[in-house]
């Protein structure tokens, strides 16, 4: 049984722990209200701008046309899948990178057992481990966002030029983006999105963008445009969808933190009183044995 000392300074060390979490809450709650307002923001610009280029590449015969960017077309192959993994930098969220690292595992099994090759592109340090683990030397990149508050526009547009280079020069012939996307501060759900070539729904309208419109210059040139944009958009915005997932999940593992911590020193404290109490109470009975026998 521990002792009164033993209690006491473990009551104390827990009491630090609670006080660490509760910061750590308020702060992760402050930065969500941001992070959401931004996310939900980029939703609209990001789904109108998918139904234009799905507009578009209707019109050049299901987008696989003579002239149709690689991007949009493809490389005729279907061989080597990359799966982009977006996650964090840092820990103390919940099951966040452990959720999106296993929607990812899960479909380079389906991939592999279909006889594709699967390679890794990482954003962030913490799916690293796992994945170096499970799938050793299929790691091909990795982008690091240590130091950086927010994502931003410009590293999206860094990843996007990266990848556009690998797919160009051959590297794979498949992108999957993986991310969480937000829905609340208690429920991110992990999410997958082929990334390049471009995917067009197969019930895409040729009017999609809500009139009948006639391009200069041609689809292709605008496509040719749109399509790179479209790819960092796209990035962006899982960036942004993740990071109101991370600060939403840090914001419940640490409260749900703070009440086990709280829990903890009730259960340390009762310990400690009875354990006060049983000393106190064998001091008494030693001085009433000592006083009855003099």
């Amino acid at each position: 049984m521990a002792s009164l000392k033993e209690l006491k300074l473990r009551i104390g060390s827990v009491k630090s722990t609670q006080k660490i979490t509760k910061a750590k809450q308020m702060v992760a709650a402050a930065k969500l209200r941001k992070a959401q307002a931004s996310a939900e923001a980029a939703r609209p610009y990001s789904q109108r701008l998918e139904a234009v280029v799905a507009s578009l590449a209707s019109k050049i015969a299901g987008g696989s046309g003579e002239g149709a960017s690689p991007l949009l077309a493809g490389t005729g192959k279907d061989d080597v899948h990359l799966l982009v993994v977006a996650n964090s930098d840092r820990g103390l969220a919940g099951a966040f990178n452990a959720n999106i690292v296993k929607a990812a595992l899960a479909k380079a099994r389906e991939l592999q057992l279909a006889g594709k090759q699967v390679q890794f592109y990482l954003i962030g340090r913490k799916g690293r481990p796992v994945i170096n683990r499970t799938h050793p030397g299929k790691i091909v990149a990795q982008y690091d966002t240590t130091g950086t508050k927010e994502p931003s526009f410009a590293q999206a547009q860094a990843i996007a030029q990266e990848l556009s280079t690998m797919y160009l020069d051959g590297k794979f012939d498949v992108a999957h983006l993986f991310f969480a996307r937000f829905q609340s501060a208690l429920a991110q759900v992990p999410t997958e999105q082929q990334l390049i070539p471009v995917k067009i729904p197969a019930d895409a309208d040729r009017n999609a963008i809500g009139a009948t419109v006639e391009y200069e210059p041609s689809e292709e040139a605008i496509l040719d445009e749109l399509l790179p944009r479209n790819i960092t958009v796209q990035l962006f915005k899982a960036l942004l969808e993740n990071n109101a997932s991370e600060q939403g999940a840090s914001m419940t593992a640490m409260d749900n933190a703070t009440r086990n911590a709280g829990d903890l020193i009730n259960k340390l404290t009762i310990q400690y009183n009875r354990s006060r109490q049983a000393a106190i109470t064998t001091e008494l009975v030693e001085i009433i044995s000592g006083a009855e026998a003099l």
